[in-house]
């Protein structure tokens, strides 16, 4: 089996409710810019991937790089055979160091392949299913403290127990009302991540946390860089998440060597797709790391594609997944893939991703190799 043709398409993804704050508000998105991929072989078996930065400021990422990028590496795929996934991206390094990010659409239409040809999910393929549901948390975009509480009490009515609520300013009195004004509200049955997306100093952080108090609340990037987590976590109680300084297996073994962290973000976008992000997971599931395994952004191409990960792990060592594709206006392949079931989604039990885009046109094309 052998790539013969590599189609790029791009859509927008429209955000419901007139777009998202995070960081505090100091970052603001109404849409994203996602990258789809159908990668065909000359045994007739073809699959879907997706890459789909959350917006150009939140990380060195964005669109129009996924695209720019594979300009330089698609070519060197072609003759290739996609079920040998490690040497997929071992090709794709080679053609273009770094730009993790811009990889991750085509090592996930690999897996979407070799589940086809091999006639099996992708979750039993990354490890085996794990039976029962996978746990969804919800995020909550930052505004007042009163608006928080709206938005996670729609959250909760659509059968979401662990929200994912967006702090963090310079305004550290306003972070502290919205950190415990969310914490008083938490339902019994709930769990609490305040997510600061870096924007915080660590002498911030240590205010901020050490006033609010709670095993079922959990801390998401509080800080900048890995030594400023440190710092952090060397002075608070409440368990830290590391998001957006994980990019390779390296960063987690620092992180885990320092004891910076309790559990991670982990985005299969973000560490250059599903091969890489199975490796991170595994050494997590060692150490004894807690993960919310997801993507950065996209479709719910993308979404079941983590979804899918999560399926195949202990249930013990993943906290929450997060469906990006929920909090979209745009659906590319309606009644499909994995969807929130009152908090709650699985894997499909098909071959492969089990997202389908055949006949349906999921944005703009706008290049094919072959």
């Amino acid at each position: 089996m052998k790539i013969r043709q590599i189609s790029v398409y791009q859509v927008d993804l429209t955000l419901a409710g007139g777009g998202y704050y995070l960081s505090g508000g100091r970052l603001f998105f109404d849409r994203l810019d996602s990258t789809i991929v159908r990668v065909e072989t000359d045994d007739g078996v073809h699959g879907w991937g997706e890459s789909c930065p959350w917006g150009a400021t939140y990380l060195p990422a964005h669109g129009k790089g996924v695209r720019a990028a594979m300009d330089e590496f698609a070519p060197n795929l072609l003759g290739m055979d996609p079920r040998r996934t490690d040497r997929i991206n071992e090709a794709m390094d080679l053609a273009l160091p770094g730009h993790i990010y811009a990889k991750s659409a085509i090592d996930m239409a690999c897996w979407d392949i070799l589940g086809k040809y091999s006639d099996l999910t992708l979750c039993d393929l990354l490890g085996g299913r794990v039976e029962g549901p996978v746990i969804l948390h919800s995020s909550i975009s930052t505004g007042t403290p009163e608006q928080m509480l709206t938005y996670v009490d729609n959250a909760v009515s659509r059968g979401y127990r662990i929200h994912s609520c967006k702090i963090g300013g310079e305004d550290i009195a306003l972070d502290r009302a919205r950190a415990q004004a969310l914490a008083a509200h938490l339902p019994d049955a709930g769990a609490l991540t305040l997510d600061v997306n870096r924007a915080w100093l660590p002498d911030q952080a240590i205010q901020v946390m050490n006033a609010v108090e709670g095993r079922s609340i959990y801390f998401e990037q509080p800080c900048e860089t890995l030594d400023e987590c440190l710092q952090v976590r060397r002075l608070t109680s409440n368990p830290i998440i590391l998001d957006e300084n994980i990019h390779t297996i390296h960063d987690i073994a620092h992180a885990w060597r320092c004891r910076i962290c309790e559990a991670i973000g982990l985005k299969v976008g973000r560490v250059g797709g599903l091969t890489k992000a199975r490796k991170i997971r595994d050494f997590c599931v060692a150490m004894g790391i807690r993960m919310n395994i997801e993507d950065t952004g996209g479709s719910v191409l993308a979404d079941t594609a983590a979804v899918h990960l999560a399926q195949s792990t202990s249930t013990i060592h993943r906290r929450a997944t997060w469906l990006c594709h929920d909090m979209c206006d745009v659906d590319i392949a309606p009644g499909q893939g994995a969807r929130n079931a009152s908090g709650e989604t699985d894997a499909p039990d098909l071959p492969g991703i089990g997202v389908d885009l055949d006949g349906i046109e999921p944005g703009q094309w706008v290049a094919e190799y072959k």
